[in-house]
């Protein structure tokens, strides 16, 4: 076949060429057929140029060219630029949740302070501790600056009728009373307002104090702290809890709305979400708050500004 080629086209200036085509097996006469040898190549260099501009059309007008040249100049840039933008995105997110968990984990170990907390503007006075404390006739209640009462430490089992409070003077440095003062202020008021429905029964698995109130009353922190847990759960609804100073955990449970996320710093009196009557395990619209310290259930009574029975 290839020296069928080359005799063929050894002399491409020649008028024609006569190409007779024999059939060994058959008894028919030859065919004889007349060859003008630079037409032929023209055709071959035509169809071969047609074929290579059939293929560059395919490629560079359908997916194929991705596959065969890659992406382009401008897609690369667009997408060098993105990716830089994601990873200053995730390098902040990362440094938010260090941030975040360094503050959780100090303050469960109890060592938090000023380098990791940001600052808090000093706390306002905060007259429903005084309104309360005259509705409930706590008598001869001493006041220290900005004219507030500064409980003392609740003795377990105390009933609010009966607390006592702390001399006008404020108590020395390094004292169990001025550790006391710098953690959580109790008593506080209740978290909710509302009626006592059913109080802290431990044997009975109830570690809490459940306050009937209408949906959408205002639930508030009992003290200042970190949210350390925001969610729906199945049998307690909408879920909220604060990791407070000295050890306490305070839970609101059956929540109607959230209007606090993880890792949010709350003051006192701060709502944090608002009553109702979600989750599997509820009698009607009320908050079931518990108070934990050290692992350890307290009654919430003995640290809330509750009216007598």
């Amino acid at each position: 076949m290839l020296t069928f080629l080359r005799d063929l086209f050894s002399r491409t200036g020649a008028a024609a060429r006569t190409v007779i085509l024999l059939e060994p097996d058959a008894m028919t006469a030859p065919r004889q057929y007349e060859v003008q040898p630079r037409q032929l190549l023209r055709a071959a260099i035509v169809a071969g140029l047609g074929v290579g501009v059939l293929m560059v059309l395919l490629v560079l007008a359908t997916p194929l060219r991705r596959l065969a040249l890659g992406p382009g100049t401008a897609e690369l840039r667009s997408l060098a630029r993105a990716n830089a933008q994601r990873a200053d995105a995730l390098e902040d997110s990362l440094a938010v949740q260090h941030h975040q968990l360094a503050q959780l984990r100090a303050l469960f170990t109890g060592e938090l302070d000023e380098s990791i907390a940001e600052p808090l503007p000093d706390d306002p006075a905060l007259p429903e501790v005084a309104e309360a404390a005259v509705e409930l006739g706590v008598p001869d209640a001493p006041t220290l600056r900005g004219g507030q009462p500064v409980p003392a430490p609740p003795v377990a089992g105390a009933r609010a009728d009966t607390l006592r409070w702390l001399p006008a003077a404020p108590p020395a440095p390094g004292t169990p009373a001025a550790v006391y003062l710098a953690g959580l202020r109790l008593p506080a008021l209740p978290p909710v307002d509302g009626v006592v429905s059913r109080h802290f029964d431990a044997a009975a698995g109830h570690f809490g104090l459940d306050i009937a109130a209408r949906a959408g009353t205002p639930v508030r922190a009992v003290g200042d702290g970190y949210v350390v847990a925001a969610d729906w759960t199945h049998t307690g609804g909408y879920t909220i809890a604060v990791q407070h100073p000295s050890g306490y955990l305070s839970i609101y449970v059956h929540n109607q709305r959230l209007l606090k996320r993880i890792g949010d710093r709350v003051r006192s009196r701060e709502t944090l979400a608002l009553s109702g009557n979600t989750g599997t395990v509820t009698s009607g619209p009320h908050l079931h708050f518990e108070l934990w310290r050290d692992g350890l259930a307290q009654d919430p009574r003995a640290f809330l500004l509750l009216p007598p029975p």
